[in-house]
């Protein structure tokens, strides 16, 4: 590719080239960098309007190899679109740009890409938030990001004997179901969250819920739980409850504070920001602890920062290029 020219990349080009071990690594490395404070606090901004919200985040990442790159994201979230419009719920795009030039380098999907290293994200949280024998998930959500988290959680788990989908859509966990067997991966529907999470070692909730799917009562000593779906400060997948008793880490926790399942917990009394133990990358980068004993229940709250989609995007744009896909769009021209 010459100067002035961006690599445009569709969903299928992302689906195609990032796999999930090297989504996984790229993702943990980012957290690790901001861990250990060498890379910069990721920025958010979010512009509600009717029946949705505009998220925009951005972060700069150094390479590995001396190089550095910046991505911006804009994504349009509707939950109404697929009754409303026939659409997706999410939707937007991805601009990887050159942190030492500037040189735009690549315009690519954002839905796939948000997919792919939001399930990375809660594979890294399994990694080192998990009891080491676990073997089950419930998973809550059976949509496009459900069925992303089944590829990326059974990589990070090598013992996984078995998936219990909750939904309350029966054509998303038939859908569900079908994914996992072609993956290989044993499922089966759970009619009931809180039984399905009780005899689970990892719960996970990625849905657009704004009450509360998951109480204390409804976890079992040593489980990992995985709030993903609370990416604004209106939706909530945990109860207060819930954080106040278990140990709560944070992806980054200035964005918990404001629109996770911690701003809940915070907003209701149940619990102080001094109470959270951790930021993930901080538990990577050997700075503070994780879980401390195997009867812990371990929160992981997600509200998913933008180092992980300079980090996936850096992977998909030098995979790209050297496999020849996307299309060349000239710029300054």
């Amino acid at each position: 590719m010459g100067r002035n020219s961006l690599l445009s990349l569709s969903a299928t080009d992302i689906y195609e080239l990032l796999d999930p071990t090297s989504c996984i690594d790229a993702v943990e490395r980012a957290f690790r960098l901001l861990g250990v404070e060498r890379a910069q606090a990721p920025v958010v901004c979010g512009l509600h309007v009717e029946g949705g919200v505009f998220h925009i985040k951005a972060a700069v990442m150094d390479d590995g190899g001396g190089g550095s790159w910046f991505a911006a994201k804009v994504n349009a979230n509707f939950p109404g679109n697929p009754k409303l419009r026939g659409l997706p719920t999410i939707q937007g795009a991805v601009l990887l740009m050159d942190a030492v030039s500037g040189e735009p380098r690549a315009l690519m999907d954002s839905a796939s890409l948000t997919a792919l290293r939001t399930a990375a994200a809660t594979a890294v949280a399994v990694r080192w938030l998990a009891r080491a024998e676990s073997t089950s998930v419930a998973l809550a959500g059976c949509g496009v990001q459900g069925r992303a988290h089944l590829r990326f959680v059974a990589a990070a788990m090598p013992k996984l004997g078995l998936v219990r989908l909750y939904d309350p859509d029966g054509a998303a966990v038939r859908g569900a179901l079908d994914a996992a067997a072609e993956l290989g991966i044993v499922a089966e529907a759970a009619e009931d969250l809180g039984a399905a999470c009780r005899v689970s070692d990892v719960c996970i909730t990625c849905t657009p819920s704004r009450r509360p799917l998951l109480g204390a009562q409804d976890v079992s000593p040593g489980t990992l739980v995985a709030g993903v779906g609370a990416d604004n400060e209106e939706k909530h997948e945990l109860a207060p409850g819930l954080l106040a008793k278990s140990v709560v880490i944070a992806d980054v926790l200035a964005q918990c504070e404001g629109m996770g399942d911690l701003h809940h917990a915070i907003a209701a009394g149940a619990m102080r920001r001094e109470e959270v133990r951790a930021e993930l990358g901080e538990v990577i980068a050997g700075r503070r602890p994780g879980r401390t004993s195997d009867d812990e229940v371990v929160v992981f709250d997600s509200t998913g920062m933008a180092l992980q989609d300079v980090a996936a995007a850096v992977v998909v744009y030098e995979r790209a290029v050297a496999a020849g896909r996307g299309t060349a769009l000239e710029l300054g021209r």
